[in-house]
């Protein structure tokens, strides 16, 4: 499977570039302060339980770092610690964190045992059950750009077009690795068979299945279909993870879809059939035909196929410039999206286009969790 590393860093089209041509160079996340996320659960802890939920803002720390912090400090073993998804290290992060504390009353010095590392305990309350990865319903992005991209009379434009039609849902470069390097890993393990003791997080399967549907994503926004519907499309409703095949397309389906109110879904590659039909099932087999090693390894596996969207909508989204003539995007996006991706359609940095990222962690949500593809 030699075809993942003389294919990278692949050069995955932009959708606003036929537009408005490439976008100008910018720079983000030059300190954590740059990049913030909230976690949105989308419900709140019951205020009784066995679990311990904390709710936490970090910086520079990953996801798992502060999961070993707690783990630590309230005595337990790590496997007691439960998060929703991962969140980036270089930025200043708020999220939730379960503690199994069965008749157990936090430490009382919690916060004393915690001194010293970049993190903050901002509540505490009790839920019944551990916090499991993506059970949050989003996250909430609030983002400073800076460089030349912020006098550039093109960026309102292209972002007002970003919040109109949606962006493409590409899985980032934090998937990949440094180089790529957990897809060429992923290649060669499925090329000898994949076996759970050498993946046993199942990122390297995760990383093989993002690729693949990254494919697809690109070829259909070469086609510019990527927002709209083709016969026999396996569309997917906004907000939820309900979907339906599209029987006969008609204007009423066209114009949910140019509300974003339906998207497009690209196949997350696996065992079984795709459920789409006509021509999105004859775009799909094009878009992976040079990629049947990947395909193939994946459903030796075991790996469960199934579906994602090929647009995101933005929401709540907003733009200002502070008084220091930098851009602050704001927006939110669904658990396992990519702020990165709103990123690339906006400006031209060198590691939105697939080269080495500077974190160990990374900004999705955890819906597409590695070991959510395994059976």
């Amino acid at each position: 499977m030699t075809e993942t590393r003389s294919a990278w860093p692949p050069r995955w089209p932009r959708a606003l570039d036929a537009r408005f041509g490439p976008p100008c160079p910018g720079a983000y996340r030059a300190r954590p302060e740059d990049f913030q996320v909230e976690e949105v659960l989308g419900f709140a802890p019951e205020g009784q339980g066995e679990h311990l939920w904390l709710w936490v803002e970090k910086r520079d720390m990953t996801t798992a770092m502060v999961a070993r912090e707690l783990a630590r400090a309230c005595e337990v073993a790590p496997r007691a610690i439960g998060y929703a998804g991962l969140k980036d290290r270089v930025a200043v992060t708020r999220q939730w964190f379960s503690v199994h504390l069965p008749g157990r009353e936090m430490p009382a010095d919690l916060p004393a045992r915690l001194a010293g590392q970049p993190l903050t305990l901002l509540e505490t309350h009790r839920h019944p059950r551990k916090l499991k990865r993506g059970a949050h319903r989003g996250n909430r992005f609030r983002l400073r750009l800076t460089g030349e991209v912020t006098t550039s009379p093109g960026l309102d434009e292209r972002w007002a077009w970003l919040c109109r039609h949606g962006v493409p849902n590409y899985f980032g470069p934090q998937r990949f690795g440094p180089d790529g390097r957990n897809l060429h890993r992923a290649a060669s393990l499925l090329a000898r068979g994949w076996r759970k003791r050498d993946d046993p997080q199942g990122m390297l399967l995760s990383a093989a299945r993002s690729y693949l549907f990254n494919v697809q994503l690109a070829a259909r926004i070469e086609r510019d279909s990527w927002g709209s519907p083709l016969e026999g499309e396996a569309v997917i409703l906004e907000g939820s993870s309900s979907q339906f095949v599209i029987e006969r397309l008609d204007e009423e389906l066209r114009d949910r879809a140019a509300r974003l109110d339906i998207h497009p879904s690209g196949v997350l590659w696996g065992c079984g059939e795709s459920v789409a039909r006509e021509a999105a099932l004859a775009f799909e087999r094009d878009a992976l035909a040079a990629h049947q090693p990947l395909c193939e390894g994946l459903e030796r596996a075991g790996a469960r196929m199934a579906r994602r969207p090929l647009r995101l909508r933005l929401a709540s989204p907003g733009l200002e410039r502070d008084a220091e003539g930098a851009i602050w995007l704001s927006f939110e996006l669904p658990p396992g999206a990519y702020a990165t991706s709103v990123l690339r359609e906006l400006i031209d940095h060198p590691t939105l286009n697939f080269q080495p990222s500077p974190s160990g962690d990374d900004e999705r949500g955890a819906s597409d969790a590695p070991t959510a593809a395994i059976q």
